[in-house]
């Protein structure tokens, strides 16, 4: 795809992310899996010390994933500003699904009382759904086909981490599973939403993106809300290198992203983020986490991570947000705030 601009024709009036309460430390998860670690003989601690992840977060068993969809929609319509019976499209990237049908935004859509008019519908890019989402409301900015879209996104780690814990502590395990199925036990539970229209004072302009695919890799790591098998050297090595691509590419087209003010990447783990600020010449200063408290929360990651630190952001600073999806798919987005 070519670099995509959005001509100064939108903007973020706001992004919000909401916390799930519940703390569940990789302590905890070490604990549960103690006995199958030593029988196997992989040392404990992995989640924390390679991983890079101390904890994630659990929504109560209750909690489904529209409604901490739900919540985040709620936060960032009131900081935007705007009304529900104000928006004209509504797009949910939630990966975390309790069905096929209907889509989890028909559900945000009657949760947040948004009128009849306003169109809505799911898109799923895994971990990358955001970022595209962010796109194509951009599009719809500048076309005239939509005036606000707000964008949400659920996630939720309880069932596949209790599942896959209960499924390693079965006697039958062998080391190859705890490795297959290490990054299900990375990932954690949050919301996040934004509101992006036309531009206005206080807003933060969506410059433009640039996107690459690499469906090659389409089978590294596939999960449900069940199980996630991952081969984590091959997806780690083949993101990396997706990612140096896609960088390069803008850099090509007159991108100026070597000296950004903040790099918000997608937050995978210490040693994907640790590489990737190495093969792209990155300021590690310049890059803030969320995974070391909350994992890796999915599509919501990326805007979870924004919505932390945008109280600190200044005037004109420029933020490259950096997102990649198993698939494996790229898109990085400059933003000016």
């Amino acid at each position: 795809m070519a670099p995509f601009s959005a001509l100064d024709q939108s903007h973020i009036w706001s992004v919000s992310h909401v916390e799930a309460p519940e703390r569940i430390s990789s302590e905890w998860i070490d604990e549960q899996l103690a006995a199958t670690y030593a029988r196997c003989g992989v040392r404990p601690g992995l989640l924390a010390s390679v991983a890079g992840i101390d904890a994630r977060r659990w929504w109560s068993a209750e909690t489904t994933f529209d409604q901490a969809a739900a919540l985040a929609g709620t936060k960032a319509l009131e900081e935007a500003g705007v009304a529900p019976d104000e928006v004209d499209l509504l797009i949910s990237t939630s990966v975390s699904k309790h069905h096929l049908e209907p889509s989890v935004a028909c559900a945000v859509h009657y949760r947040l009382g948004l009128s009849a008019t306003c169109t809505n519908y799911d898109l799923g890019n895994a971990c990358l759904g955001f970022v595209n989402a962010m796109t194509i409301a951009s599009m719809a900015i500048a076309t005239g086909q939509a005036r606000v879209v707000l964008i949400v996104d659920g996630e939720g780690s309880r069932q596949v981490q209790t599942e896959t814990i209960q499924r390693l502590q079965s006697p039958d395990t062998v080391v190859t599973d705890i490795f297959e199925q290490f990054a299900s036990l990375t990932i954690g539970s949050g919301a996040a939403a934004m509101v992006m229209g036309a531009p206005r004072d206080g807003g933060h302009r969506f410059v433009g993106a640039v996107t690459r695919a690499a469906t090659k890799h389409h089978e590294l790591c596939i999960g449900d809300l069940k199980t996630m098998r991952t081969d984590t050297a091959a997806l780690l090595e083949s993101g990396l290198e997706l990612a140096e691509q896609t960088f390069s590419a803008a850099i090509e087209a007159g991108w100026e992203w070597r000296n950004c003010d903040r790099y918000v990447l997608h937050q995978v783990s210490k040693v994907h983020t640790t590489k990737l600020c190495e093969l792209l010449g990155i300021d590690q200063q310049r890059v803030p986490l969320s995974y070391p408290e909350f994992g890796n929360i999915g599509p919501a990651a990326l805007p979870y991570t924004l919505s932390t630190i945008s109280d600190e952001l200044l005037t004109d600073e420029r933020v490259l947000l950096m997102g990649i999806g198993s698939g494996l798919n790229c898109s990085m987005a400059e933003l000016v705030w």
